[in-house]
């Protein structure tokens, strides 16, 4: 197939390319090269690049001739830096995914691959002894500021324990991205109801591995620490460092978002992209500084509202219906980031 890879110069974007190309298909790239993203516009070896903002029709038009398909993973990413990061979210994810769908439709492209994310489900369900399966309460600042750090029922006040969270769990977006990936589906969607399209959502959890993004307000939590690390500092982890998570490796994402880009051919469909793994925050913190003989880390017991405490992925429908399975071990692909530059 001939396909476009929308913010192709990105993180995940460059390994989907590689692995585009390692299954012979051809390869256009769409990218900003945002400066507060990019550090520096690398080459990308073999693909035909076009330099340009996808909410720009003319660049969009022109990107999209002789394609069969696209993964969309061009976006604003983390979960912004004050109220003041809000337009930007807005401009450019929503307006963004807008624009190109609006662009698929004019060129007769069929086939959408979504880069989503676990943002969308917030807290996620978790299990009340008394209440079942709930939604939880949000965090309060109080609480949080006291050390209590765990969500509570919304009807009884006690702590909750975690569960794995699958696609059909209700959408809860808590930060200005999470409500922009939920746009981004609901957009898709539409596009695909009056197109017939076939639209994939990748809902991926905490994505980490060579090349991810680092020293910028929008780094990943596995940078952030890496970046204190080489310089001799001891990691920052904020809570109590048992925040749950899913930690996926970056190949294991880009192999998943190609399979899913060549199988899934009809209707909407959401997959989860995790590791079917939870680890905690403070884990990871500890796997780097080992991984690179640094200084144990620090926990601070400071905290971000619109943080979410525990969020962790069932991955099962991915494995079930295209064949996907994770192939990079937690602890190597900790000891390959520790290795890794940029």
């Amino acid at each position: 197939m001939h396909i476009l890879v929308t913010g192709g110069a990105g993180f995940i974007g460059r390994h989907v390319v590689a692995g585009l190309f390692a299954r012979d298909h051809a390869v256009r790239v769409l990218d900003s090269f945002r400066p507060d993203v990019h550090q520096g516009a690398r080459p990308i070896d073999g693909a035909e690049v076009f330099s340009g903002d996808v909410r720009d029709r003319a660049v969009l038009d022109r990107a999209l001739d002789g394609i069969d398909a696209v993964i969309h993973l061009a976006a604003k990413v983390g979960l912004g830096v004050d109220i003041g990061d809000l337009p930007d979210y807005a401009a450019t994810n929503d307006l963004g995914t807008a624009e190109l769908l609006a662009a698929m439709a004019r060129k007769g492209v069929g086939r959408l691959t979504l880069a989503s994310s676990m943002v969308v489900y917030g807290e996620g369900e978790a299990q009340c002894p008394e209440h079942g399966a709930v939604r939880p309460a949000p965090r309060r600042a109080e609480a949080m500021a006291a050390g209590a750090f765990e969500p509570t029922c919304p009807h009884c006040g006690r702590t909750l324990g975690t569960t794995l969270v699958g696609e059909t769990t209700a959408f809860d977006p808590r930060n200005a991205y999470a409500t922009s990936k939920v746009a981004q589906e609901f957009y898709a969607s539409n596009w695909a109801r009056v197109t017939g399209g076939s639209v994939a959502a990748m809902r991926y959890h905490n994505v980490y591995g060579p090349g991810m993004p680092k020293d910028t307000p929008y780094a990943g939590v596995a940078a952030i620490f890496l970046s204190a690390l080489r310089r001799g500092e001891a990691p920052s982890v904020f809570e109590d460092g048992g925040q749950r998570r899913d930690f996926v490796h970056v190949r294991d994402v880009a192999a998943a978002t190609i399979l899913a880009c060549e199988r899934h051919t009809t209707g909407v469909r959401a997959f989860n992209v995790g590791s079917g793994t939870p680890r905690t925050v403070g884990d990871m913190a500890v796997a780097l500084a080992r991984a690179v003989d640094g200084p144990v880390p620090v926990v601070t017991g400071r905290f971000r509202l619109g943080d979410v405490r525990h969020i962790t992925a069932d991955s099962s429908r991915l494995v079930a219906e295209l064949g996907w399975r994770p192939a990079v071990a937690f602890d190597d692909g900790m000891v390959e980031m520790s290795r890794a530059v940029g």
